[in-house]
């Protein structure tokens, strides 16, 4: 079980009246006397707070971890209200306090982790006389007679372990025919490494329980190892796109206390977490990058800059699939930000999109719905459908779900659906009126990826008051990340400083 720091500031210490998760790392301070430069998991107050305390919270506490109990007066400008509001606090009973710390505590654990069950980790059961498709990353396809009972269809062959006390939570990207029933089969083992199972414990989840997200809990002091079946029946066809597992908050947040999720009617998710930080504009939008591990990037960025922040990550393919999808998937995109942009009351002037890799796509994309103040690039990607060809001429270190993207969202890998992908980005970015919009810009010059990213960026803004800069680092794609976060950080402290603080 992970640790979870805990500070309360109160007159009363509860750690000596409430039972408190074995999983708490307690520090109680009845006068905030002496404190860590050390990031708290969960703060409770039970008082009230001086300015000092505030600016510590502030800095050391994330959003949605604040609870306050009902004894506690929210008075409109103090400094405990002042806290409650830019982290999203939550006021408690003692009775919900009692439950927190007894038995929600492990939920705020600090990391995160969400991983994809790789495809090439999937087997067909033996047996199985249909026909069988793979496409890439994108998913096997299945045709055929799976039985008139469940029965076992396709495996994924890794034993993922489950520590003890964890909860993991299992999303699965598929399709079929009506004529095709399923049905979720997770098995989790205990066992010595190099023996057969001590026991087993197995868990069944119908069709219907898998329109939601289903969890699978390790309630023993041991760690055990899981092992996922898809069970079929009937007859017809069934993709498997992806199965996923991730660490559980049971509900608390997705990856992030507070984080959240959207899903199209075909299953695809879109990952948020919203940080109002100090209610200022500008709304810091990230798009996260290309990444196998799932979850969110840039949070400790984006809080050094003290403004509202937007992270946004997605979990399709192989490591993302660049934001890009059917209308309802770029909707959804589009809506999670305006609709933060009208909780703060901004407008598209006051708000930064922002990326680096595959994020630039993002940035872009949306850029031109939201018409930013300032878009914010890191190694761009802009002509993906040349990415994708690239990948498989240039780039010894491209990943194959740019490939997939292609195929993805075209159905094939030729010329056509090359320029097809390209023209998809460049006519939305040709409609779009940027004056009043700014480019800030780090690129590598021998970008073997996408080479010419930034010189198209200046051939195609034709519009009066855009501005536009660039720096080049010299090497590929992935040769100096390090150089171009740098800049990259600059830029967005010095933007902020110059048109938003006054500086």
């Amino acid at each position: 079980m992970e640790t979870v720091r805990i500070l309360q500031l109160g007159t009363k210490d509860f750690s000596k009246t409430m039972e408190i998760s074995a999983c708490a790392e307690w520090h109680y301070e009845p006068d905030f006397s002496c404190l860590p430069e050390k990031d708290f998991d969960v703060a409770v107050l039970d008082r009230e707070i001086t300015e000092d305390e505030f600016a510590y919270l502030t800095r050391f506490l994330r959003a949605y971890c604040l609870f306050v109990t009902e004894t506690t007066e929210l008075k409109k400008g103090s400094a405990v209200r002042k806290l409650f509001v830019r982290k999203m606090g939550r006021s408690v009973s003692f009775e919900e306090l009692k439950c927190l710390l007894k038995d929600d505590l492990p939920d705020y654990f600090s990391g995160s982790y969400g991983e994809k069950y790789q495809l090439y980790d999937l087997s067909v059961a033996w047996g199985f006389g249909g026909s069988v498709s793979w496409r890439g990353y994108e998913g096997v396809d299945l045709d055929g007679e799976y039985g008139n009972d469940f029965g076992q269809i396709v495996y994924w062959r890794c034993n993922n372990p489950i520590l003890e006390n964890q909860t993991i939570e299992f999303w699965l990207e598929y399709a079929k025919d009506d004529s095709v029933e399923i049905s979720l089969e997770v098995t989790l083992l205990q066992f010595a490494y190099g023996t057969v199972p001590q026991s087993q414990d197995v868990r069944t989840f119908t069709e219907k329980e898998l329109d939601h997200i289903v969890y699978v809990e390790n309630k023993e002091n041991t760690r055990k190892f899981i092992f996922v079946s898809l069970c079929a029946k009937g007859r017809g066809h069934l993709t498997v796109t992806a199965l996923h597992g991730r660490y559980s908050r049971r509900g608390k947040g997705h990856f992030l206390p507070g984080g959240k999720r959207t899903v199209t009617s075909d299953r695809e998710e879109v990952f948020y977490y919203f940080d109002p930080g100090n209610l200022r504009p500008p709304l810091n939008v990230y798009f996260s990058g290309y990444k196998t591990q799932e979850g969110f990037e840039g949070y400790h960025m984006m809080q050094r800059m003290e403004h509202p922040f937007l992270l946004l990550s997605e979990a399709r393919l192989e490591g993302g699939a660049f934001y890009i999808g059917s209308k309802e998937y770029e909707n959804a995109v589009e809506q999670i930000i305006r609709k933060h942009m009208e909780i703060l009351g901004f407008q598209n002037s006051q708000v930064i999109l922002s990326g680096i890799s595959m994020g630039t796509f993002g940035a872009l994309y949306y850029g031109c719905r939201i018409r930013p103040d300032t878009i914010l690039l890191g190694k761009p990607l802009a002509s993906i459908g040349n990415v994708a060809e690239n990948t498989r001429i240039k780039c010894s270190e491209g990943s194959n779900a740019w490939v997939d993207v292609l195929h993805k969202t075209y159905g094939s890998e030729s010329p056509s659906a090359i320029s097809r992908l390209n023209d998809k980005f460049w006519d939305a970015f040709d409609r779009t009126d940027w004056s009043g919009t700014r480019f800030a810009v780090a690129y590598m010059i021998e970008d073997d990826l996408d080479g010419d990213a930034y010189e198209k960026l200046l051939i195609h803004i034709k519009d009066a008051g855009v501005s536009i800069y660039g720096k080049g680092l010299h090497g590929r794609h992935n040769d100096n990340t390090r150089g171009i976060v740098g800049w990259f950080v600059n830029q967005y402290h010095e933007i902020i400083r110059k048109d938003f603080d006054g500086g």
